[in-house]
C-alpha cells in the first residue's frame, strides 16, 4: 500500500511552550477535524506547521518535537514569525482569502507579501522532498500551498500529487485581479488531480486556465503541458459516526440535560461559525432582528444561541467586524430582552465536542447562512447529530453544502424577509415531514463520508496517473530510432500512414492551401520507388485538393478524415454508403454560430462539416463551442451523424468514419511486416489506436498520445523518413 503524505499549512497537532515545557494539542479547524479519521485510518504522515514559531525553540526542542510528532504519524515544518507574518497572516488572509470569497475590497496586493508566500512554499517543497519516498501520494490542501504542486513536479516529475481546494474559487474576472494569477495557476496545474466542493469552482477555475493559458479541458480533463491532469468535484464529507453516536456519550447527555433545563421549553436556533467577514452573521443578526419584530408571538417564546469562535484577532476587518456584531447583539438584546429572557445567547469562544454536539442535537433550527463558504461542514455535523430526526436546517444557497442538502430550506443570505420567513417555516413544520427531509440528508451524508471522500480522490488520482502512463510523451531516443531503421530495412512489406497538416508540414499552415514542396514529393517518390513500400497520405483535408497535390503521384489518398478513400489515381470511394443530404439541417445553426463568434468560420466537406474558432477570444470560444456542441447533438440524435469536439474545432460526420477506419481498410491489403503511422492530433489517435502491436507510431510534438513516441517538428518527420531510405536530408 503506497504512503499518502498529508500536506497542509497546519499539522492536527498544535505544538506549544509554556517556561521550558512543550505541550501537544489536538488542533482546532475544520481541515484537521474532517481529515482526522482518514489520517488515523490509513497510512498517512501528516506534514505541516505545527503552531509553534521557531524563534521560541533550540536545537534539542526541535528534536524532541520531531520525535514526538513522528509517533503521531506528523511531521513538521518549521516557520519563523517573520515568515507566519508575511505568508500566513500577510498573503494567504490579507490577499487570497478575500479575494476568493469574491470580497476585493479587503484584498491588499503587496510584492513582500508574495514573495514570503513563495519562500514558505518552497521551503514546504523541500522539507517534502527530503522524507518522500517514490510510491508515496502527495495529497496538498488549500490555499496556503498553491504554489507547491509545480515545485515539486520540477525538481520531481515522477511523483504522484493531488491538490485540494477548501475554498471558493472565484469566477475568472475576479481572479484576474490577481498580479500572480498565473503562476498561482500554473502552481495548481503542478498536480495530478485537482479538486474542489462543487462544480461552480471547477467551472471558475478551468476558466481562468481557458482565459489565461488557452488550455481547453474535455470532461474536466487539461492536456497542460505534455501531462494529462483532471479538474473534478468531490464534495468533502464528514466522520458521520462520530457525530451520529455521540448522543450516547456521557458529557453529551450532561450537556443535553444541563442545557434543557437551562433553556426550558423555548425554541432554540443555533448559529454557529468563525468570526470572518464571510459568514454573513451581520446580515443573519439584522433577519433575526427582522423576525422578532414582524412575529411578536415568538418573544420569549425563541432564543438564538449564537457560537462566534475567535478568528484573526490581529486582522482589522476582523476587529471591526467583532465589534459590530458585539453592538448589534447588544442592540438587539437591549430592544427585545424581558427580566427572564434575552433573545440571543452570544457565546465569543470554542466548545468542546460534547457542548457542540449538545447543542446539535438540541436545537430546533440551525441558522447557517454565510455569505460565501467552499463547503460548510456545521451543516452535515447538524444533520448528523439528529439521530431522532428532528429539527430544520435553514442554508445559504452561497455555501458549497448547499449542492448535496437541497431537502434544508435554501436561502439567500443577503434577504433578510426570505431568512425571517424561513425562520417562522422552520419553527412550525411538522416532526414528521422534518424527519423524512433529515432522513433523506443523513442517508446521503452517511453513504458518503469523510472516508469515502477521501477514497475516491485517491483512487481518481491513481486513475489519472494510470492514463498519463496510457498517454504519456515517449522521447523518440536514438536507440528508437535505429530499432525502426533496423525492422526497416529486414522487412518486405512496409506500410506508411502519414498525415499532411503537422506532419509532412509545419502546424502554422494548417487551415492554410499550402501545398507540399519540392522536398516532400522528392521523399515521397523515392519511398514509393521501392516496391516494398506503399504510401498513403491519411488527411482531414478534401479529396479535390488532395487529388490535385498529388495527381501524378502513385500512392494511397484518405480525405476527410476517413471519409475517402483513393488507391489509384483519379479513382475515389468512399468508405461506405453515404449521404449529404443532413447538412441542410445542420449548416444553418453553424452559419448562426458564425454569425454570433466573432472569428469563426465554416469548413465545408463532402460529406462533413467543420466549424472552427481557433481564431476566437478563448474563453468566449470555449463557452460557444459548449453551447452549439449541446445544440448539434440534440439535432444530430436521429441522424446516424457524430459529433466530434477536437482542437478548437468542431466536425459533424456520419457515425463510424475516422482516421482509424481508412487505417483498417490499408492494413487489411496485406500481410504487412512493417508499419509506421505519424500524425499530429486528435485525429490521429484512431489511427494509432487501430495499428497493430508491432507496428510504430509516432505523434509529431509534445502532447500526449496513444501513440509509442514522440517526435518534435515535421522537420524532424522528412528527417526519419530520409534516414529509413539510407539518406541524410
Amino acid at each position: 500500500m503506497a504512503r499518502i503524505l498529508i500536506v497542509s499549512n497546519r499539522l492536527p497537532v498544535t505544538v506549544s511552550k509554556n517556561k521550558d515545557k512543550i505541550k501537544f494539542l489536538p488542533s482546532a479547524g475544520g481541515l484537521a477535524t474532517g481529515m482526522s479519521s482518514f489520517h488515523q485510518n490509513y497510512d498517512c504522515l501528516w506534514i505541516g506547521w505545527p503552531g509553534i514559531v521557531k524563534d521560541r525553540i533550540n536545537e534539542k526542542g526541535i528534536k524532541e518535537i520531531i520525535t514526538k510528532l513522528e509517533r503521531l504519524n506528523n511531521y513538521p515544518v518549521f516557520l519563523s514569525q517573520s515568515q507566519i507574518q508575511a505568508y500566513y497572516n500577510g498573503f494567504c488572509n490579507k490577499t487570497i482569502w478575500p479575494l476568493f470569497h469574491s470580497f476585493t475590497q479587503y484584498a491588499v496586493y503587496q510584492n513582500s507579501l508574495w514573495d514570503e508566500y513563495n519562500r514558505v512554499n518552497r521551503i514546504f517543497c523541500e522539507v517534502i522532498l527530503n522524507i518522500v519516498r517514490p510510491d508515496d501520494i502527495i495529497w496538498v490542501h488549500d490555499y496556503q500551498l498553491m504554489l507547491l504542486p509545480k515545485m515539486l513536479r520540477e525538481k520531481r516529475p515522477d511523483l504522484t500529487i493531488g491538490f485540494f481546494l477548501h475554498i471558493p474559487f472565484p469566477p475568472q474576472e475576479i481572479y484576474r485581479l490577481l498580479p500572480w494569477r498565473e503562476k498561482i495557476l500554473k502552481g495548481i496545474l503542478g498536480a495530478d488531480l485537482i479538486g474542489f466542493h462543487t462544480y461552480d469552482y471547477v467551472r471558475n477555475f478551468l476558466d481562468s486556465v481557458l482565459r489565461l493559458f488557452g488550455d481547453e479541458s474535455n470532461m474536466g480533463y487539461l492536456n497542460y503541458q505534455n501531462r494529462i491532469l483532471k479538474v473534478d468535484t468531490f464534495p468533502m464529507g464528514i466522520d458521520y459516526e462520530r457525530f451520529s453516536s455521540s448522543i450516547h456519550n456521557p458529557d453529551t447527555k450532561k450537556e443535553i440535560k444541563k442545557i434543557g433545563e437551562l433553556i426550558g421549553e423555548k425554541k432554540i436556533i443555533l448559529s454557529i461559525d468563525r468570526m470572518d467577514y464571510t459568514k454573513g452573521i451581520v446580515k443573519r443578526l439584522e433577519a433575526y432582528e427582522y423576525f422578532l419584530q414582524k412575529n411578536s408571538e415568538y418573544l420569549e417564546k425563541v432564543i438564538l444561541i449564537m457560537i462566534v469562535v475567535p478568528s484573526r484577532a490581529r486582522v482589522k476587518q476582523y476587529q471591526r467586524l467583532k465589534e459590530q456584531v458585539d453592538e448589534l447583539v447588544g442592540e438587539i438584546n437591549g430592544r427585545y430582552a424581558t427580566i427572564g429572557w434575552s433573545p440571543i445567547r452570544y457565546l465569543f469562544r470554542s466548545i468542546p465536542f460534547y457542548e457542540l454536539t449538545a447543542l446539535y442535537y438540541l436545537a430546533d433550527v440551525a441558522l447557517i447562512t454565510p455569505l460565501k463558504d467552499g463547503m460548510n461542514l456545521v451543516a452535515k455535523e447538524f444533520i448528523a447529530t439528529k439521530n431522532n430526526g428532528k429539527g430544520v436546517l435553514i442554508l445559504s444557497e452561497m455555501a458549497g453544502a448547499a449542492n448535496e442538502m437541497g431537502e434544508a430550506l435554501i436561502v439567500n443570505p443577503n434577504n433578510r424577509e426570505q431568512i425571517s420567513w424561513s425562520i417562522k417555516y422552520a419553527l412550525n413544520l411538522s416532526q414528521e415531514i422534518q424527519k423524512k427531509r433529515n432522513r433523506v440528508m443523513q442517508k446521503r451524508l452517511k453513504n458518503y463520508h469523510v472516508r469515502k471522500w477521501a477514497d475516491d480522490f485517491k483512487e481518481s488520482l491513481l486513475q489519472v496517473k494510470s492514463m498519463q502512463a496510457e498517454f504519456s510523451v515517449k522521447d523518440f531516443s536514438l536507440k528508437n530510432r535505429l530499432k525502426i531503421i533496423e525492422d526497416y530495412q529486414k522487412s518486405k512489406n512496409r506500410l506508411f500512414l502519414l498525415d499532411y497538416d503537422g506532419t509532412l508540414i509545419p502546424t502554422t499552415y494548417k487551415f492554410k492551401k499550402i501545398k507540399p514542396g519540392k522536398k516532400i514529393l522528392s521523399i515521397i517518390q523515392q519511398l514509393i520507388q521501392d516496391k516494398k513500400n506503399q504510401v498513403v497520405i491519411v488527411s482531414g483535408r478534401g479529396k479535390d485538393i488532395l487529388e490535385k497535390w498529388f495527381a501524378d503521384i502513385d500512392i494511397g489518398l484518405v480525405a476527410g478524415h476517413g471519409t475517402w478513400l483513393r488507391e489509384k489515381i483519379g479513382q475515389w470511394k468512399t468508405v461506405k454508403p453515404l449521404s449529404n443530404k443532413w447538412k441542410n439541417q445542420i449548416k444553418p445553426l453553424l452559419e448562426l454560430y458564425v454569425n454570433r463568434t466573432p472569428g469563426s468560420f465554416i469548413e465545408e466537406k463532402d460529406y462533413s462539416l467543420v466549424w472552427h474558432y481557433i481564431k476566437t477570444d478563448p474563453s468566449f470560444g470555449r463557452i460557444r463551442a459548449l453551447e452549439l456542441k449541446s445544440s448539434l447533438l440534440y439535432l444530430t440524435s436521429n441522424l446516424n451523424l457524430e459529433v466530434l469536439h477536437g482542437e478548437k474545432v468542431i466536425e459533424i460526420k456520419p457515425t463510424g468514419i475516422n482516421k482509424g477506419v481508412s487505417a483498417d481498410y490499408w492494413i487489411s491489403q496485406k500481410d504487412w511486416d512493417f508499419i509506421l503511422a505519424i500524425g499530429d492530433d486528435w485525429s490521429d489517435e484512431d489511427t494509432f489506436q487501430n495499428i497493430p502491436d508491432f507496428a510504430y507510431s509516432i505523434k509529431v510534438g509534445k502532447g500526449s498520445s496513444l501513440s509509442k513516441y514522440n517526435i518534435e517538428s515535421s522537420i524532424e518527420v522528412l528527417s526519419l523518413l530520409k534516414e529509413l531510405m539510407g539518406k541524410s536530408i
